[in-house]
């Protein structure tokens, strides 16, 4: 690797009004996306809120139901751990 001395970056008028408008630019962009998304937020919570007034789920069953994982019911009772014998 070859060894030079360290370049020297000047920085120009031109160059801070160019990073100054792109900035503004994105900033009005994301202003626009976030509003657009609280807007579709809105309307979603309330369709979520409708649909957990009429069914009620645990986060366990969404996050199943999302996923399509279908639990299947453990066999229940002592029996199950102990065969036929019963205390």
């Amino acid at each position: 690797m070859l060894r030079r001395k360290p370049t020297r970056l000047e920085l120009k008028l031109d160059d801070i009004e160019e990073f100054e408008s792109v900035r503004k630019e994105l900033e009005s962009r994301r202003k626009q996306r976030d509003e657009a998304e609280a807007a579709a937020g809105g309307e979603e919570a309330a369709a979520a809120i409708g649909a957990l007034g009429t069914e009620h789920k645990s986060r366990e069953q969404l996050i199943n139901d999302r996923i399509g994982y279908k639990p299947q019911p453990k066999a229940g009772g002592r029996t199950a751990h102990f065969g036929t014998f019963e205390f």
